[in-house]
């Protein structure tokens, strides 16, 4: 009888010390007061508030220009300009790529290996609201062909507040996979989120729009929540697991942080089963399956899976995007030792909000990237000078380098780019990169394939950009010139006449080249191995464009001529015809072509997605 009340005692303390470790100690305190006291008055009633986004403070990428409020993630603040009508309208938010059309491009960077499978998320916005509440309820107005959403987060930061927390934590309200509405038409999309311990006024939306047939189109986001913490959280009585009863002061705080303990702080079991038999090169492969986190979780468990887990060659590449809300310096520093052998590195997103310091990112760089070839860091805005300045002094047999949307990054750091002798990808979209600048870079990189400038709104005269890579990057594949705003068909003209390699170019929003000069022409019958042409917006695209399209580039896969008012079907017709390769045409907004004859075309050409856009 005494020792079973003995090891009842015992369980009964064990659950105390583990249920007191889940909240803090004035939680644990009130809950015990309140079940010794049988407090069970009334709880008090909480109003709820309900408020529009005040500022988008950032984002990764949008369709519409730098200078103006169309097609633009700004357009997200405030209340709907748009809902509930549905269709496609300038005055919502919009991601610069929809569909996996992007993803098919030469010019599209190599997927990471080892990405969590339950990481979807390919772009992403930070939305800031008047007044911190704790979360109720998250509604997105979408009017445009809705499902891009695949998660929401919200920050323990108060955006406006002079006295930002030393902790910035970031928690998930709800997750889903990528999804494709059954209309395009409007909706407002509200799901069931998860009750969070902190007030928030920053809502976090990624989205991924690969399964959609259109871009995607947002209106306004609701955020619902109560000003005082819900009663029911502080008698939150967690569920406790047999299995879980470790009395170890070892315990990892965050089970999915990616601080790694050394090998001299673990208690190792000596005896390893039958993974002692195994080939070492066998074992490889098997942990070579895990997430980074897990990695660091096996190698605590015994001496033979750390000594696996630590070896440089797991880390050969290595993605830290999907963990954006958790690295920090102490993260990068607990991997320096494992990275003395990485050749491509993926941090886009992190480090934002002091996370990752400029001197932490600097540090983890000179011991780990001399092998470097691929560097992806969108949205860092961490990045100051002294960051490039080492990337361009360690990082000398780097290929590929990604700083979109680096906004923050002041004009002069760029210089140092040019200290990349063997840059072969160069991604620039929505940086302030200037005039002198690029013409530097293209002058000591002459190996470029691929580059991307598109919303680089600092560069003052394009034909100039262009002249240079006709004359020293002979070689080059892609070229992105999105909404740049001065190419003229002089430019045009001699870009086209150097770089005919090019198997990708976008121009669109280029509103100031002109069809009656005869620049798409030349365009058409100088690039033969051209598999991508966006000419959208452009007014002036017209039958002789299309009709030189078909008879030189039989390749083509993806072409936009959105917008145009002087494309007939004919010429339309006889380009499907010519092109047995084209995969993805946007006729959107031609007003020659209607939807019957749509509807015609793509019974006729099946493989062809033809886009045709509408507003209600």
């Amino acid at each position: 009888m005494f020792p079973m009340l003995t090891l009842l005692s015992m369980f009964y303390y064990i659950c105390l010390r583990r249920r007191s470790r889940s909240g803090t100690r004035s939680e644990a305190l009130g809950s015990r007061r309140a079940v010794e006291l049988g407090q069970r008055s009334a709880l008090p009633v909480t109003v709820e508030v309900e408020q529009y986004g005040k500022e988008v403070l950032d984002f990764s990428s949008h369709y519409g220009s730098e200078n103006s409020m169309s097609y633009t993630m700004w357009n997200l603040a405030g209340v709907p300009n748009v809902y509930p009508s549905s269709g496609d309208f300038t005055q919502t938010a919009v991601f610069r790529t929809y569909g996996s059309w992007w993803e098919q491009c030469t010019s599209s960077a190599t997927p990471f290996r080892r990405t969590p499978p339950n990481f979807h998320s390919l772009d992403y916005l930070e939305l800031a609201f008047e007044e911190p509440v704790y979360p109720t309820a998250v509604e997105v107005l979408e009017t445009y062909h809705p499902g891009a959403i695949v998660k929401i987060l919200a920050c323990s930061l108060n955006p406006f507040s002079q006295n930002p927390p030393a902790d910035v934590r970031w928690e998930v309200l709800w997750a889903g996979k990528p999804n494709k509405a059954l209309t395009p038409q409007a909706r407002q999309f509200s799901p069931s989120i998860r009750q969070i311990s902190f007030a928030s006024n920053l809502l976090r939306l990624e989205v991924n729009s690969t399964l959609l047939d259109y871009y995607t189109e947002l209106d306004a986001v609701i955020l619902r929540g109560v000003r005082e913490r819900p009663i029911l959280a502080l008698y939150k009585i967690p569920v406790i697991d047999i299995n879980d009863l470790s009395d170890s002061e070892e315990e990892i705080s965050d089970a999915g942080g990616l601080c790694c303990r050394s090998g001299g702080e673990n208690r190792h079991n000596l005896g390893n089963g039958y993974f002692d038999r195994l080939p070492y090169e066998l074992i490889q492969l098997i942990v070579s399956h895990l997430s980074v986190p897990d990695l660091c979780r096996l190698a605590q468990s015994c001496k033979l899976f750390h000594k696996h887990c630590c070896d440089p060659l797991q880390y050969i590449q290595l993605s830290l995007q999907p963990y954006w809300a958790r690295l920090t310096d102490a993260s990068l520093s607990h991997l320096q030792s494992r990275c003395t052998l990485l050749q491509r590195l993926n941090m886009s997103w992190t480090g934002n909000r002091g996370a990752v310091t400029a001197a932490g990112f600097c540090s983890f760089m000179k011991a780990c990237g001399l092998s470097l070839v691929c560097l992806e860091l969108s949205c860092c805005h961490f990045l100051n000078e002294a960051c490039l300045e080492v990337i361009a002094q360690t990082c000398q047999c780097l290929q590929e380098l990604n700083l979109a949307s680096c906004d923050r990054l002041q004009p002069q750091a760029f210089n140092l780019i040019t200290k990349l002798p063997n840059l072969r990808r160069l991604v620039l979209y929505r940086t302030k990169v200037e005039q002198s600048a690029i013409l530097s870079i293209l002058t000591f990189c002459p190996e470029l394939r691929h580059l991307n400038l598109g919303s680089c709104v600092m560069i003052e005269d394009y034909d100039v950009v262009a002249s240079m890579l006709s004359t020293r990057c002979r070689s080059l594949r892609s070229l992105d010139l999105w909404r740049c705003r001065n190419l003229s068909e002089r430019g045009l003209a001699e870009l086209v006449s150097g770089c005919r390699l090019l198997e990708e170019l976008d121009l669109g929003w280029c509103s100031t080249l002109q069809s009656s000069s005869g620049c798409f022409q030349h365009l058409a019958r100088s690039l033969p191995r051209l598999r991508k042409l966006f000419l959208t917006a452009n007014r002036t695209v017209c039958d002789s464009d299309l009709e030189e399209l078909a008879a030189n580039c039989s390749a083509l896969e993806h072409l936009d001529i959105l917008g145009t008012r002087m494309v007939s079907p004919v010429s339309l017709r006889k380009l499907l015809q010519c092109c047995p390769r084209l995969k993805l045409l946007d006729v959107s907004f031609c007003s020659q072509i209607d939807s019957r004859f749509i509807q015609e075309l793509s019974g006729l050409f099946p493989n062809v997605s033809i886009k045709k856009s509408f507003t209600q």
